[in-house]
């Protein structure tokens, strides 16, 4: 039973090949393809959802060996990357699970996105999300589910910028995008660390050597994880990027943000219980983390007017619940509540079109009585705890600056130093401008070609003659005393600017983390 755990990726990702190359070379496309594009997703996502509900019964029934390895993918020193996955335990009911889901969000797009435009991208994507994610669940080592979570980030900005074509869903693709890289870079470092302090990469190995770790090693690699965990789950600090995510069509963010791709955080920390256990500090981390999410969530909610946003809210609330449980060591209460948010959750996104015909004639209030009146506690819920703000005055703003003075020096000092120096090599002593207005154009083309160089030493010899002409024009012949004082000005002046620069905030909290970086 344990073969056919490699078909349950590779069936949507065959799919998802295969409506890419019929689009791109024009087979399917417009209405006319319609019909093809839906047939080749649903049935793959069908397969697969098979296949994923009968390895639960392998497992159920005892007929699973827990994994399967197809081979080496990569070998190096003490390096081993196999391709295997899991097979039995959580993972195999979660896979079944999220793809029973996503068989049925891909029905429901079938007729929801009946004559879109971008019909055939949508479900390109989906089954190429819908691959990553049964990948990420069913991977057997770090480097296959970190592949899995990628492909899911990377489907999750193109679906949040379906309508492209809006300023605003392609800003906040953008910053949802960016936002989500924070976590990658954590898990690509707790790879690291597994594999520099337990020489390995694969779940089982690593969590069955977590009693070999020290305290400090076995608290690095959870919190690097940990980082990870909270970013793809919308936790805070990243709790933001969740209500972002709504500009994309209700399918994809049902798919995404309510039944599947949420819980991939949730799961990241179930699946390494033996390890969080043993960093005491970073479940204590998680449940606070978890608990100001739940808070978050429940009181941001209250003031939403749009059933979208409310959803949103609710998620994060229900996803901060999650984490508090696995920080207390509830872990099959975690397992329970995820597999249970995914179903109700998912469910409700896909209601969201129709909900004004079940709430007609219901009065509804938009704004909690428990909350609006306490005039800080609705401020603070409407503007969402101003948590957007805070990231852009701590993070966007200090790296946009930055950014504008790294171009000021690449263009005024390394252009000018590395490049082709203006001053440098357009001057032309005085002398040899006498020299040619009285020879005439006649020797202008022997003046430049004796100008010029060829290789490397030509042209270091060039620039150093230009510069000892200009050198010469701006101090010798023209004098020195009015040059020197405004040459010196402006030398005081690009010293004061270059100090007041390194004395700034951002720049000390640069130099400070480039220490600690080298240090570790």
């Amino acid at each position: 039973m344990d073969l056919i755990v490699i078909l349950i990726p590779l069936l949507p990702f065959t799919a998802a090949a295969a409506i890419g190359v019929g689009h791109l070379f024009g087979w399917l496309d417009g209405e006319a393809g319609e019909t093809t594009t839906a047939d080749i997703a649903n049935w793959a996502i069908i397969l697969s959802s098979m296949l994923a509900l009968a390895l639960l019964a392998g497992d159920m029934m005892g007929k699973n060996t827990g994994s399967f390895s197809v081979g080496q993918w990569l070998g190096s020193d003490r390096l081993d990357i196999r391709v295997n996955f899991i097979t039995t335990g959580f993972t195999a009911v979660l896979a079944a699970l999220f793809a029973v889901l996503l068989f049925i969000i891909m029905r429901f797009s079938i007729n929801y996105m009946h004559r879109e435009a971008g019909f055939h991208r949508f479900f390109f994507i989906l089954s190429l999300f819908s691959s990553g994610m049964l990948l990420l669940v069913l991977s057997g080592n770090a480097v296959g589910t970190f592949i899995g979570w990628e492909i899911a980030g990377l489907c999750s900005y193109l679906l949040i910028a379906y309508a492209y074509d809006r300023p605003v869903a392609a800003q906040n693709a953008t910053r949802v995008f960016v936002t989500n890289r924070i976590g990658d870079a954590a898990f690509v470092l707790g790879i690291s660390l597994c594999y520099v302090w337990a020489d390995s990469v694969n779940w089982v190995r690593l969590t069955s050597l977590t009693t070999q770790l020290s305290t400090g090693q076995a608290t690095s690699i959870a919190l690097c994880f940990a980082i990870a965990a909270f970013a793809k789950s919308a936790q805070i600090p990243f709790a933001p990027w969740l209500a972002r995510a709504m500009e994309g069509p209700t399918p994809s963010s049902a798919v995404f943000y309510g039944a599947v791709m949420v819980h991939a955080g949730v799961y990241l920390l179930i699946l390494l219980q033996p390890l969080f256990e043993q960093a005491p500090l970073i479940m204590v981390l998680v449940a606070i983390v978890g608990l100001l999410t739940a808070v978050y969530g429940f009181v941001v909610g209250l003031t939403q007017t749009d059933v979208k946003s409310s959803l949103v809210f609710a998620t994060s609330g229900q996803l901060g619940l999650m984490f508090l449980e696995c920080g207390l060591g509830f872990w099959q209460l975690a397992s329970w509540h995820l597999c249970a948010h995914a179903v109700v959750r998912g469910y409700q996104f896909l209601m969201a079109p129709s909900l004004m015909h079940h709430v007609q004639g219901n009065p509804i209030r938009p704004v909690a009585p428990a909350i609006a009146g306490l005039r800080w506690a609705y401020v603070a819920s409407l503007q969402r705890f101003w948590l957007d703000q805070i990231t852009d005055w701590t993070l966007v703003k200090p790296i946009r600056r930055l950014a504008h003075d790294l171009t000021y020096f690449d263009d005024h000092i390394v252009d000018r130093t590395l490049g082709v120096s203006a001053p440098a090599i357009r001057a032309i002593s005085t002398l040899a401008q006498l020299e040619e207005q009285k020879i005439g154009a006649k020797l202008d083309n022997d003046i430049d070609s004796f100008a010029q160089g060829s290789g490397l030493a030509g042209k270091i010899t060039e620039w150093a003659a230009a510069i000892m002409h200009w050198f010469e024009d701006s101090f010798v012949l023209r004098g020195i005393g009015k040059n020197a004082i405004r040459y010196g000005r402006q030398l005081g002046y690009a010293a004061n600017k270059v100090e007041l620069l390194l004395f700034s905030p951002r720049y000390l909290v640069l130099f400070i983390f480039i220490t600690l970086l080298i240090a570790f």
